[in-house]
Parts: structure tokens; sequence; C-alpha cells
């Protein structure tokens, strides 16, 4: 008789206070390596509804996914998981749904942290990190991103050098 799959339960997470940034989402019980903690889950929307949605505001909790710019438009547990250089979590997607697993294991009373890797932003924009890991890159951008970002920049320079 073949043996039925093990389910995990699902921590307790509270959300409270953090050091890091404003509000944050603390486990109340271990959490193993591997183990899925829970799904960033929201409204899904094209990228250009989410830009129109939240034009004139600072504060968004917009998840990007799959190949076709679309964003999970979050307003659940997981928008509480804060931005860290030194994270205790990921984000993996899966039939597009996004998952937050554990990289390591997590004590009770930790807060729950993964890489934002933010992209596709306005030179004007700025999102600094404030983890105060030993590493910290001081952004939530990507490398990608940040790489991106310095050749606008540079570009933006000598086009103003050539003009002035």
């Amino acid at each position: 008789m073949p043996q039925k799959p093990k389910l995990t339960a699902s921590p307790r997470l509270l959300i409270r206070s953090s050091d890091i940034h404003a509000a944050g989402c603390i486990t109340l019980d271990p959490i193993r390596r591997g183990q899925r903690v829970l799904e960033y889950d929201g409204e899904r929307i094209a990228k250009g509804v989410a830009d129109l949605r939240y034009e004139n505001r600072v504060v968004t909790y917009l998840f990007g996914f799959g190949k076709d710019g679309d964003v999970i438009d979050g307003f659940s547990t997981a928008m509480f998981i804060n931005h860290s250089c030194n994270p205790n979590c990921e984000t993996e997607e899966l039939e597009g749904r996004i998952y937050v697993s554990a990289i390591r294991d997590i004590a009770a009373g930790e807060e729950l942290l993964y890489e934002y890797n933010l992209y596709d932003s306005d030179l004007e924009d700025v999102a600094d990190c404030y983890c105060g890991a030993p590493q910290c890159r001081g952004t939530m951008y990507s490398e990608a991103e940040v790489k991106r970002r310095n050749r606008l920049f540079a570009r933006q320079a000598a086009k103003s050098k050539t003009i002035g």
C-alpha cells in the first residue's frame, strides 16, 4: 500500500514591528530548511494596470511573475515579509503561483526575510535597503537592475555633457 505524503503544518505567523522596516512577519514556530512557509497571493494584473493603479502611491505590494510581465497585487500576510541581503527565505514560482520557502532552519521568534530583487524601475525611483546585514548591498534592486540603472545613468550623464 503506497504511503500518503506527510503533510507539513503551516507555521503560525505574527505581524509585529520590525527593526528592518515598519512591520515584519515573525514565525512563532520553528521552520525547517526547504519548508514552504506561505503563498504570496492576491489579484493577478498586468503591470500596466498596476502602474496606473499605484501611479501616485509610495507603497505597493506587487510581485512580478511569469514571462508576460504580470504582477500579483498582494495584500496578504506575505506582504509583511521584509527584504534582506541576508535572507532566511526565498521565493519560487510554480505554475503561476509564488511560494515563500525557508532556505535554512528558522527558529521560532525570527523575522522571515527574502531578497526582493526589484527590477524594471524608473531612474528617479529609490529602493534603499536598511536590512543591516554585514554584506548589505544598500539597495533592494537586483544585481541586474543595478547594472541596468548604472548604464542608464551613464548614458544620461554623457548626453547632458554633449548638450551642455
